[in-house]
Parts: C-alpha cells; sequence; structure tokens
C-alpha cells in the first residue's frame, strides 16, 4: 500500500496529460441488464482494482473494463480521496460484457477466485476500507445470482472461516483517473511487483488451490 501511494505522488502531477477519465453523473449510472444483442454491465470491489481489473481483461464475453470508485456517497471521488478513507468509496470495477457470450454467473465465479473473500480489513497486504470487497448488485437478477453464489461456496466447503464480502445495491459508479486504467498492461514491471510483494497469488493458491484465479486470463 505504501509502495502504491509513493508511485502515485510523482504521478498525480500527469492525470491530465494521460487522459483522466471524466467524472459526470451521466456516466456514473448504467444498466445492468440490456436489451438482447445489447452489452450489460457487472460491479465488482476485489481489493487492489489494478488487481481486480486484470483478472477479467482479456476474459472472453469481455468487452471492458474500467476502474473506479463506488459504493460511497461522494461525488467525483479522486483516489487520493479514497485512500484516503474520506468518501467511502470502495476501488471496483465496471465490467462491460456480453450476456450470449458470457454469464453473470461466470463473472462471479472469477470474482470469487480471485479474493480472499475471508479478509475483512482489505485485500492481502492493502489494508483500508476501500479495500473491502464487495459485489454491487445493480438489479434484483444479479442480487439473487450472487446470493447463491455466495452460498454455494459456503457449502462448498472450501473455505475456512466466514465470508465477510459484502453484497450491496450499486449506486453511481465513478471512473478512476486515466493513469490507473489498464494499469498492469501498461505497467507490467511495477505492477508484477506489486503483485508479488503484496503476497495475491501466494495467498490465493493456499485459499482455492487449484482453482485460484480460475476463468481468469493469465498475466
Amino acid at each position: 500500500m505504501n509502495e502504491r501511494r509513493s508511485f502515485f505522488s510523482g504521478l498525480v502531477v500527469l492525470v491530465g496529460l494521460l487522459g483522466a477519465f471524466p467524472h459526470s453523473a451521466a456516466a456514473a449510472v448504467k444498466p445492468a441488464s440490456a436489451m438482447p444483442g445489447k452489452p450489460a454491465h457487472a460491479y465488482f470491489a476485489g481489493g487492489c482494482f489494478w488487481s481486480t481489473e486484470s483478472a477479467f481483461e482479456g476474459v472472453k464475453g469481455v468487452k471492458s473494463v474500467v476502474s473506479g470508485y463506488t459504493g460511497g456517497t461522494e461525488k467525483n471521488p479522486s483516489y487520493e480521496e479514497v485512500s484516503a478513507g474520506l468518501t467511502g468509496h470502495l476501488e471496483s470495477v465496471d465490467i462491460t460484457y456480453d450476456p450470449a457470450t458470457i454469464s453473470y454467473d461466470k463473472l462471479l465465479d472469477i470474482f470469487w477466485h480471485n479474493i480472499d473473500p475471508m479478509q475483512a480489513n482489505g485485500q492481502f497486504c492493502d489494508h483500508g476500507r476501500n479495500y473491502h470487497t464487495a459485489i454491487f448488485a445493480l438489479d434484483s437478477v444479479q442480487a439473487s445470482a450472487a446470493r447463491a453464489s455466495k452460498k454455494r461456496i459456503e457449502a462448498s466447503g472450501v473455505l475456512k472461516a466466514q465470508i465477510v464480502t459484502q453484497i450491496l445495491v450499486a449506486g453511481p459508479f465513478w471512473p478512476a483517473e486515466g493513469y490507473h486504467q489498464d494499469f498492469a498492461q501498461r505497467n507490467p514491471e511495477h505492477y508484477h511487483a506489486y503483485r508479488v510483494g503484496c503476497g495475491r497469488d501466494a495467498r490465493l493458491d493456499q485459499i482455492w488451490g487449484k482453482d485460484a484465479r480460475r476463468g481468469s486470463v493469465p498475466h
């Protein structure tokens, strides 16, 4: 976490040059389920949004993954505000996907197997409310699917402690600054060092075994 903050202190001044995403209410709320043939959306918070984004990018049927903030009440939040715990937002992703190619249940499966759903203080080495995990349901269908997936994992006996990942009603989603988007792809060495140093993969292997990162595209 400290590594991330020190890294960003030198990047903040470059936000304008790197094409920060616009923060607008018009872009903040998206429908979950679209008309046949139209894309749908899913919101997940899985700790560091670099890693949550990376877990879904390249998955067949996923059209785009945008890192951002949701779950709080502050409009147009900045990374500094969110990481300081001033907004109530969680680092999250907005996944645009083709329901004819990949189901919401499959997205849930990828999500669970890329997080530690038992960790209450954040994710891996990143601690704080903004790193808590959550599924933000955009409609009743998603909420029912999320609850069912949670029950299946609990019934499986794979986990050794209670799931603390919350299932919440989705609110506005605010895209993060441009330098956060596609971070793992654009900064592979820095991201790899962060991921290894944070112990993410080691912990995922410990929790899920052969199913760790199931469904994700290797990076």
